[in-house]
């Protein structure tokens, strides 16, 4: 490697620190100082645990309603590829005939935009992308047309012959930023595992990155099957099928014109959002999506203790049930999660049934979670 090709990679890598990897959301609670004036005039000391979750929300939320700007250093998309590639089932119809050839042909620091564009068919491979190939469009011919699929769980042996859990056993994985998916299905193959089952995590899709964008795309499992890891992420008009905890993470994302079908043969939980502390500014909002399927569904599991999820204008079928969320087996949760409804519709929407400790958004309340502010994606979402 010569002298100017080592300094290209530093540079490049210094570039993805200081601006591409910024996996949590900034616009946490700024706690007042101890002496501060507006600290003073609250009587903290006489406040119990949820009025003081509400007080912090509330004060999250005035701040989010006067920002002009976003809070993050700015997103340097790329929107408009360098140069495309493309991936066909048959050999000399394209330039790779499988996926991953297509992105291990990449630079080990990627600093353009590319589109690898893969005709119809099914891709039976698992997909990885490393941290440092960013800037990756992965376009099918069509989300029936184009699908990539693999079968691992999370008891599935991994390369040391210990099993590979749920986090390694995605069909398709990216951890680089700025990913964006268009017309095309992910898949993980494993069935329906029966209630009860152990180790039947089966990810189809996992994003353990910043600002991803997934347009028309289709995910496709069982239990776990998206995998929203970490960072800011903008589904639109997707579909995703699966039965237990199927949509799952720490990540800051919205759902806009989704659909979201359940396929539990029992009892299923749409979302398990791991929000971890009250610091963590993350959570999933859904708006103008629909929630059809099969099966008993609780939309939401507390896997976090401060698990945060919204639904606004959304349709819900009669597979809800009357409670709509679960506290995970911990009474606690229910002090400090964030679980609400905005404007829904449906005969699974009724909010006269749910848990006490949801609640039904007030127009102030829903504001934040409606629109590409919450995921600062007028910054990086120029589609």
């Amino acid at each position: 490697m010569t002298i100017t090709q080592q300094i290209f990679y530093v540079v490049g890598f210094l570039f993805l620190f200081f601006t591409g990897q910024t996996l949590c959301h900034s616009k946490g609670l700024r706690l007042q100082p101890k002496n501060s004036a507006h600290s003073r005039h609250l009587p903290i000391k006489n406040m119990t645990q949820a009025q003081i979750a509400e007080l912090q929300f509330m004060k999250w939320v005035r701040f989010v309603g006067r920002l002009k700007h976003s809070v993050f250093k700015p997103a340097k998309n790329k929107l408009y590829p360098s140069f495309t590639l493309t991936v066909a089932k048959h050999p000399g119809a394209g330039d790779f005939t499988s996926i991953q050839d297509a992105i291990d042909s990449l630079p080990f620091i990627n600093l353009v935009r590319v589109a690898i564009k893969v005709h119809a068919g099914v891709y039976t491979e698992k997909v990885s992308i490393p941290p440092l190939k960013s800037f990756i469009t992965i376009e099918g011919a069509g989300a029936e047309k184009t699908i990539v699929q693999w079968g691992d769980t999370a008891k599935t042996p991994g390369p040391k012959g210990q099993p590979m859990g749920t986090y390694s056993s995605a069909t398709f994985a990216v951890n680089s930023p700025y990913f964006i998916a268009k017309n095309i299905t992910f898949k993980n193959t494993t069935p329906v595992p029966a209630p009860g089952a152990v180790g039947k995590q089966a990810v189809a899709f996992r994003i353990s990155a910043d600002t991803a964008a997934f347009l028309g795309c289709r995910f496709l499992g069982a239990q776990d099957t998206l995998y929203d890891h970490l960072g800011r992420h903008y589904y639109k008009d997707c579909y995703i099928e699966g039965s237990v905890d199927f949509i799952f993470g720490n990540a800051l994302s919205l759902f806009e014109g989704c659909h979201v079908h359940a396929i539990a043969q029992n009892v299923g939980a749409l979302t398990a959002q791991g929000r971890s502390s009250i610091l963590d500014d993350t959570g999933f909002s859904f708006v103008n999506c629909k929630v059809t399927g099969s099966g008993a569904l609780y939309l939401g599991r507390a896997w976090g203790p401060f698990s945060r999820v919204v639904f606004a204008y959304t349709y819900m079928d009669n597979i809800i049930i009357p409670k709509g969320w679960y506290n995970w087996g911990d009474p606690n949760r229910e002090m400090t999660v964030f679980y609400g409804q905005y404007k829904c519709t449906g005969p699974g929407a009724s909010f006269a049934g749910r848990v006490s400790w949801s609640r039904e958004l007030t127009d102030e309340e829903a504001k934040p979670f409606l629109s590409l502010s919450y995921i600062d994606g007028s910054e990086w979402i120029k589609l």
